[in-house]
């Protein structure tokens, strides 16, 4: 293992931005001043939303949201299928990714309730996600902020959709999924437009690299912090992208059930390196499934101890 100082992230809230910074007793750890652009809704500074990202970038639904999703899969989407070359080809649905504007982006979700496709509840949550976002990304003064409101809500409404019922499974270490559809780089473009560059930093960079130093030489760093966001795995790889690219892609995260569950966080998920676990805490929200749980956590610690060897 590394000796280097095991690094805490903090994140703090203020008046006009969030603030997230890295605590330690050591005098050189890497901490970074994030500024993101805040929704202006309502909807994001009620109690319910407060356990998310204060902007509402993703709206949480109960595990039995997807046990409602009606398993057609007709209609709206194009099948998957392969080239020529037998390539996979990237499924879409028609409704989403043929939008051309915010009212026919809208209209689709509404008119995928009505044709019993999606659930009221996912529904209401795809629309307290794209307003929120929409608010953000227009606070933040960007001459092309329709445009890439429209972009990157066209897309992310597609895969919500789509895997509001298609079947997958996250693996105890599940690797990013780079092809045929790049969702690491979605997570990237998506969160990119929130975030104020010209007044965030990460301090004490160099540490990075002697991260990486550490990395080749065949030892393990693990950072630990005090809580992680949906957001935060990609964030702090727009941060890395330029000076650290590799670090930032490779980078491997624990996530909790939640966020490889819930349709509206599966597509950020899928884009980044996991080790998926249950919490403790919700073991035995479902009892029955309580006994599945433990030996999936038991799976994900195997997997890690393989990794750290």
């Amino acid at each position: 293992m590394s000796s280097l100082p095991l690094p805490f992230f903090s994140a703090t809230c203020t008046k006009d931005a969030l603030s997230f910074s890295i605590k330690s007793s050591s005098p050189l750890v890497p901490f970074q001043r994030l500024e993101l652009f805040r929704s202006t809704s309502r909807t994001a500074t009620t109690t319910t939303t407060t356990t998310r990202i204060r902007s509402s970038l993703f709206y949480s639904l109960k595990a039995k949201a997807t046990a409602e999703v009606v398993q057609d899969k007709e209609s709206g989407v194009a099948a998957t299928g392969s080239t020529g070359g037998g390539k996979p080809v990237v499924e879409h649905s028609r409704t989403f990714i043929e939008a051309r504007s915010e009212q026919e982006l809208l209209s689709g979700i509404r008119k995928e309730v009505e044709a019993g496709r999606l659930p009221p509840n996912a529904a209401a949550g795809m629309e307290e996600v794209y307003q929120n976002y929409r608010n953000a990304v227009f606070h933040s003064g960007h001459p092309a902020a329709v445009e890439i409101v429209l972009s990157n809500m066209t897309v992310a409404f597609d895969h919500m959709f789509l895997d509001s019922f298609r079947i997958l499974v996250f693996k105890p270490y599940q690797k990013a999924l780079r092809e045929p559809f790049d969702y690491y780089m979605f997570g990237q473009n998506y969160i990119r437009p929130l975030i104020d560059f010209r007044n965030s930093y990460i301090g004490n960079l160099s540490l990075f690299y002697e991260i990486e130093e550490k990395l080749k030489q065949g030892h393990n760093v693990v950072l630990i912090s005090n809580h992680q966001t949906e957001a935060d795995p990609i964030i702090i790889s727009l941060f890395l992208e330029k000076t650290n690219p590799q670090l930032a892609e490779s980078m491997i995260y624990v996530a909790g059930d939640r966020v490889i569950t819930d349709p509206l966080c599966k597509p950020f998920s899928m884009g980044r390196n996991l080790l998926c676990v249950y919490s403790k805490k919700h073991m035995y929200d479902i009892p029955e499934l309580a006994e599945m749980k433990r030996k999936a956590n038991t799976r994900s610690l195997k997997e890690m101890a393989l990794l750290l060897r």
